[in-house]
C-alpha cells in the first residue's frame, strides 16, 4: 500500500489550553518533516480547540477534528481511520517531544523493518510552575532477533514502564489497520491498546535514547483523581497480563516474580486511592475494604513472591504481607498526604521504588 505521508501523528485534546501550544510546536520543530498531524478536539470547554485551529490555519500538515466529548480513547479512534501514514505516533496534548524524535524513530523502523519502535522518555514532575524533578526511563538499546526473544524479555520493558504508554513508540500503521486495533473506551486505555499490539508483534526495536517529556503533577490530570473502580481495574489488568504470558507460553521464575511485584505495587496504589480525601467511604469502611483486598489468595501469593528493589518498597509491602489492614491503611494515608502535599518528595520516592 502506498502511503501519502511517512508518519501520522494523532493527538486528542481536552482542557489543555495552557499546554497544547507547546505540544504542537514540539512537533513543528521536528527535524523529520514528512508527517501529517491529526488533532481531535474532544469537545473541550476551554480554548484548546480554537488554539489548534489557529495552528492549523498556518500549517497545512495539521488537520483538526471537532467532536463531542467522549474521552481520549474515542478521540484517538476518530483519527485512526483517517490516518494515511506508514507509521503511527500518538502524542498527548499536555506533553512535548525533543526535535529529533521522529527522525530517529523512523530510521530505526526502516533499518530493521520494525513493526514497533520503543524509546526511553522523561518524567518531568512539577512541584511549582517552574521547578520540577526529572526521572529518566529507559533500557539498553536492543534489536530483538525474533518474536520469541522479544516475548522472553518483554518483562524488562514492562518493568521500566516502557510498554504501557503510546507516546514513546512508533507503530507500524499496516499492523494497526490489519488487526483493526482501536483504543478501548475506558480510563487508562493506553495499556490494553498496547497489549493488543504486542500480542502477536514480531519485529521490535528498543532505543535507549529519550525524547518524550511526560509532564506529571497537573492537579486536574486523570492520574491524580480518585478512581472509585481502581481496584477492579487493577485486577482486570493483572488478568490481562497473566493471559498474555500464557498465550506467549513464557513462564520463568523471573517473569513470575515480575508479575507478582507489579501486582503488589499497584495494590499499594489502590490502598492510597482509598485514603484519598475524595473517597466517600467511612473510616471503618475503608479499613474493611483494605482488609478485603490485601487478604485475597492473589494478594497473599503475590506479596510472598515479590522481591522489592528498594528499602522503601520493602517497607510498603510489610503490612500487606502481615495482612494488617490498619497499618496498611495508615501507610496509604501517609502516601496520599505526601502525594498531595509534597509532589517533589513523592516523585523521588516513586522513582526509587
Amino acid at each position: 500500500m502506498a502511503h501519502e505521508v511517512t508518519v501520522s501523528i494523532i493527538m486528542p485534546v481536552y482542557g489543555v489550553e495552557k499546554f497544547v501550544g507547546k505540544a504542537i510546536e514540539s512537533i513543528q520543530a521536528q527535524t523529520f518533516t514528512d508527517y501529517e498531524f491529526l488533532i481531535v478536539d474532544d469537545g473541550t470547554k476551554d480554548r484548546s480547540g480554537e488554539i489548534c485551529d489557529e495552528y492549523a490555519a498556518k500549517d497545512a500538515r495539521i488537520r483538526v477534528f471537532h467532536t463531542e466529548n467522549g474521552g481520549a480513547a474515542a478521540a484517538r479512534n476518530v483519527a485512526i481511520p483517517k490516518a494515511r501514514g506508514k507509521y503511527f505516533y500518538f502524542l498527548d496534548s499536555d506533553d512535548w517531544a525533543e526535535p529529533t524524535m521522529l527522525e530517529d524513530m523512523v530510521k530505526l523502523a526502516e533499518q530493521h523493518r520494525a513493526q514497533l519502535v520503543v524509546t526511553g522518555y522523561f518524567i518531568d514532575t512539577y512541584y511549582s510552575d517552574t521547578e520540577y524533578v526529572t526521572q529518566e526511563m529507559c533500557v539498553p538499546s536492543q534489536v530483538f532477533a525474533s518474536q520469541r526473544e522479544f516475548r522472553e524479555n518483554a518483562h524488562r520493558l514492562f518493568d521500566r514502564n516502557l510498554l504501557y504508554t503510546p507516546w514513546n513508540k512508533l507503530y507500524d500503521g499496516e499492523y494497526i489497520r490489519e488487526h483493526g486495533l482501536l483504543f478501548p473506551k475506558t480510563f487508562w486505555d493506553d495499556f490494553p491498546f498496547n497489549l493488543s499490539f504486542i500480542r502477536d508483534v514480531e519485529r521490535v526495536v528498543v532505543s535507549d535514547n529519550k525524547y518524550y517529556h511526560f509532564m506529571r503533577a497537573r492537579a486536574e490530570s486523570e492520574t491524580a483523581k480518585y478512581q472509585p473502580k481502581m481496584y477492579q481495574k487493577r485486577e482486570e489488568e493483572h488478568d490481562w497480563m497473566e493471559e498474555l504470558y500464557r498465550y506467549w507460553d513464557v513462564d520463568s521464575d523471573e517473569v513470575r516474580e515480575f508479575l507478582a511485584r507489579r501486582y503488589v505495587e499497584r495494590l499499594i496504589g489502590c490502598v492510597e486511592n482509598l485514603t484519598n480525601p475524595a473517597c466517600t467511604l467511612s473510616g471503618k469502611e475503608k479499613t474493611g475494604e483494605i482488609r478485603r483486598i490485601i487478604s485475597t489468595d492473589r494478594a497473599v501469593a503475590c506479596a510472598q513472591t515479590a522481591k522489592p528493589h528498594s528499602r522503601y518498597m520493602k517497607l510498603m509491602l510489610a503490612p500487606i504481607r502481615a495482612k494488617n489492614a490498619w497499618l496498611t491503611r495508615l501507610e496509604g494515608t501517609v502516601i496520599s498526604s505526601v502525594k498531595r502535599g509534597n509532589v517533589k518528595l513523592f516523585a523521588k520516592l516513586k522513582a526509587n521504588r
